[in-house]
């Protein structure tokens, strides 16, 4: 038996975990195995969408092999234990990159499928699915499926986004794009209301790729906050910066991340940044994953953990929706230092229970606090309702029922391919096994 946590560290709780080989012994392994169980790779979800307190947890972050890829299509071929740190690491500097990358890349791409992510490019490049040629897993009966959009499509899309319960993923193929540099040239501008933020928004996505904002959600409606933006460089001649990562060394008695701090961080933040070079080039890791130079960053919100809350909701009433969580916020007397605000494109992803979807999305980090944060966030949820939006499923530890239902219409749809012995704690929650 093992302890596992997921990355809010709200629970830590014993699972009999069973590494995954290699995708043609992973059959046999969960066969001979004890049911249910559920895939986990990296751990990086934020709440229990890959947790099985008690139960089986299949580790599939030994299948990492790049298995193939060729120079002159960018089609991967890769097992699903593989991190999107091992596949840009290795092929941008052969000039190939993943189009769509989320927030950290130490995430495996079966983790990837499993949650469709997204990132700063939605508007351009869509989410992680959008570019997945085909996927193979394995049923807990023995059964392989290997579907893409054109075969077995309805395989494909249930997969896509489907945390997990699905199979395990074993293997996948992927487009990858062509990048002449590791660099991007970005931008950073200083707002100062919601007002500020969706008309930058507007006037940038036609002309930049990646669009992305740090929000203060301490000053409720007021809030104020930082936008960036970039595009890929062209050729550079920089020298690849040295990668010097660092681990949070400590797990602190109380939140470093409190009434005391946020404050204090959030006007240094801001005003630090508003002052600096507004146009750079910046290397492709600090700016997609600014929190991976620190390794096991989550241990600063001390040993209760944290919550991850990200909603979408349409776009039409995106402000209005924004300011009335930033209100509820700065009622509660809560608050969240990484805050993201940004839009999705006009397109909503295949995957039968994927989350991006045209409209704004705000994610927000909360220090557990007990009731006080729980209260807190169930008025975002009723606010979150009425838009008629959702949460996504890769942060979510505390969703109720009626909202996943309100928030995924496909969810009955999806229903029918499920695995009878893959089960975990969140699909216990939300679907009752």
């Amino acid at each position: 038996m093992k302890n596992v946590q997921a990355w809010g560290r709200l629970s830590n709780t014993e699972h009999h975990a069973i590494p995954l080989i290699t995708p043609s012994q992973a059959s046999r392994q969960i066969q001979h195995g004890s049911f249910p169980g559920i895939a986990h790779g990296m751990g990086r979800s934020y709440g229990d969408v890959a947790l099985n307190g008690n139960g089986t947890l299949w580790l599939t972050t030994a299948m990492n092999h790049l298995m193939s890829f060729d120079l002159n299509t960018g089609i991967l071929h890769c097992e699903a234990g593989a991190t999107l740190q091992d596949i840009h690491r290795t092929l941008i500097p052969q000039g190939w990159m993943l189009p769509v990358t989320p927030g950290t890349q130490m995430i495996t791409v079966g983790g990837a499928i499993a949650n469709d992510v997204h990132g700063k490019n939605h508007h351009a490049f869509g989410s992680f699915g959008d570019h997945v040629l085909q996927i193979k897993l394995v049923r807990t009966d023995g059964e392989i499926i290997e579907c893409s959009k054109t075969e077995r499509a309805d395989w494909f899309y249930a997969t896509l986004g489907g945390i997990g319960l699905t199979g395990i993923i074993l293997e996948a193929k992927i487009q990858l794009r062509p990048v002449q540099s590791s660099w991007i040239d970005a931008e950073t501008i200083p707002y100062h209301n919601l007002d500020e933020f969706f008309s930058l928004s507007d006037s940038s996505e036609p002309d930049w790729e990646y669009t992305v904002s740090w929000i203060d959600c301490m000053n409720g409606a007021n809030a104020k906050g930082l936008f960036s933006r970039g595009n890929l460089a062209s050729m550079s001649t920089q020298a690849e910066p040295e990668i010097n990562d660092k681990t949070f060394p400590i797990t602190p008695p109380i939140s470093l991340v409190n009434k005391l701090s946020l404050p204090l961080f959030n006007f240094a933040y801001f005003h630090g940044n508003s002052l600096k070079s507004q146009s750079q080039k910046v290397h492709y890791e600090p700016f997609f994953y600014p929190l991976d130079a620190m390794h096991e960053w989550n241990k600063m919100y001390g040993p209760k953990g944290f919550y991850q809350y990200q909603s979408v909701v349409p776009k039409e009433i995106g402000k209005e929706v924004t300011q009335e969580m930033l209100n509820a916020i700065k009622k509660s007397g809560e608050g969240s230092f990484l805050a993201v605000l940004k839009t999705f494109g006009d397109r909503e992803s295949g995957g039968l229970l994927s989350f991006p979807k045209s409209g704004v999305t705000l994610a927000l980090d909360f220090p557990n606090r007990g009731e006080k944060t729980l209260k807190l966030l169930n008025e975002l949820d009723h606010i979150v309702e009425q838009a008629q939006g959702r949460l996504y499923l890769a942060k979510d530890a505390r969703m109720p029922r009626s909202l996943f239902e309100a928030g995924y219409p496909r969810l009955n749809e999806f229903l029918k391919y499920r695995d009878p012995g893959i089960s975990s704690e969140m699909s216990r929650r939300l679907l009752g096994a």
